[in-house]
């Protein structure tokens, strides 16, 4: 039965995008030639990537031949997690003080930083370096989160970039909604993936003795930072019962930030304008950036990754922006990377038709000649303005 129900929502397909792509507030881009064009264009099928890896994985129609197990545990965690959340959102509404719903959204958007800008921007891409202090805050933050250690997350994440929608990505979007969002948890991943998993450079994250240290001592650590301090803090300072900080600050603060996290996986990958690139299936949605501190602009963001704005508009809707902003005019955030407005405009002229390849952040082997020498350029005039 369950293998059943989970066909049936692989089938699922997202509602169709209009043919025209465009970003609701387009600024005008000048091209090498001179000419102003406005930052849209016509989808056409005849476009596409040629990353030979990726190219050579989308060939392989082995994606219906692997059949993948239910891994029963992880299922019940999250059905666990899912019918808690309802539960504790009842309990937000009949018996709990204010103060503790208060905390546990508070909770929520501080953490998310840990996410945003550090397992993903910082550890994942190389987007920005920074300083011990930062980092062990971020890897706090993060572990507060509950989604796995650092370690982890960068690696599928990395995957997932450098073969995004085949059978090689963690929660291939091509596989439909349920998948993306959350079955890709409670089901054996394709063999593709285990693969691929061997193949990606981790070594700057093995070098990284925080990230290390917290992959190390994961458990206990989930256990302090995720139940026992949200739990135990409404309990302690302003008397609110266990059971309603129990199903509160755990399991429903819990289940709310997975799920922010999986609206980028599913629909970020669905339901959106594709002003960067039409022949990926990421999408600028502002709805996911409201709720994932600005980690909405999708399609900008798989086309450059590296990019610590993760978004052409800087702070248009985007806190983690300001967050890395913030610490790096305290000097604990540096080597901030960014695109300069040629790089976009000739990424957007392109429009994918095969001169620049997947890759899942700054240092990957496969960032164009071109493109890696104006980084250079624009990290050696920041330098400068420094100094």
């Amino acid at each position: 039965m369950a293998q059943v129900v989970f066909l049936f929502f692989q089938k699922m397909e997202p509602t169709t995008i209009t043919e025209t792509s465009t970003m609701p507030f387009a600024t005008p881009i000048t091209d090498t030639t001179g000419t102003t064009t406005l930052n849209h264009r016509r989808i056409n099928s005849s476009c596409d990537n040629n990353n030979e890896d990726k190219t050579a994985i989308s060939k392989q129609t082995d994606t219906d031949e692997f059949v993948p197990q239910i891994r029963w545990p992880d299922t019940i965690v999250q059905l666990f997690l899912h019918l808690g959340l309802v539960y504790g959102l009842f309990l937000c509404l009949v018996s709990a003080k204010f103060y503790t719903t208060l905390f546990a959204f508070l909770t929520i958007y501080i953490t998310g930083f840990g996410i945003t800008a550090g397992a993903h921007r910082l550890w994942s891409h190389r987007a920005y370096k920074a300083k011990w202090p930062l980092r062990l805050i971020l890897v706090i933050l993060f572990t507060v989160t509950g989604q796995r250690h650092v370690y982890a997350w960068a690696l599928d994440h990395r995957v997932h970039h450098k073969y995004s929608e085949t059978d090689a990505d963690p929660h291939n979007a091509k596989r439909g909604f349920f998948f993306s969002h959350v079955g890709w948890l409670i089901l054996t991943p394709h063999p593709k993936v285990v693969e691929k998993r061997k193949a990606v450079d981790m070594s700057d994250l093995e070098a990284d003795p925080i990230v290390m240290w917290q992959k190390k001592l994961y458990p206990p650590l989930f256990a302090i930072f995720n139940i026992i301090l949200p739990v135990g803090i409404p309990v302690y300072y302003w008397n609110e019962t266990l059971w309603n900080s129990f199903w509160i600050n755990f399991v429903a603060r819990f289940t709310i930030t997975l799920n922010i996290a999986f609206f980028v996986n599913s629909v970020a990958h669905m339901w959106g304008q594709k002003p960067y690139d039409r022949n990926i299936s990421p999408v600028e949605n502002l709805a996911v950036s409201l709720a994932a501190l600005g980690e909405g602009w999708h399609n900008y963001h798989h086309v450059f990754p590296w990019d610590y704005k993760t978004g052409e508009l800087g702070n248009a809707y985007n806190p983690s922006t300001a967050f890395i902003d913030f610490f790096a005019r305290l000097g604990w955030a540096y080597d901030l990377k960014s695109v300069s407005k040629g790089m976009i405009a000739r990424r957007a002229k392109k429009c994918g038709d095969g001169s620049h390849p997947q890759i899942w952040g700054y240092g990957d082997e496969d960032i164009g000649k071109e493109d890696q020498e104006e980084l250079d350029k624009m990290a050696a005039e920041e330098k400068e303005a420094m100094f």
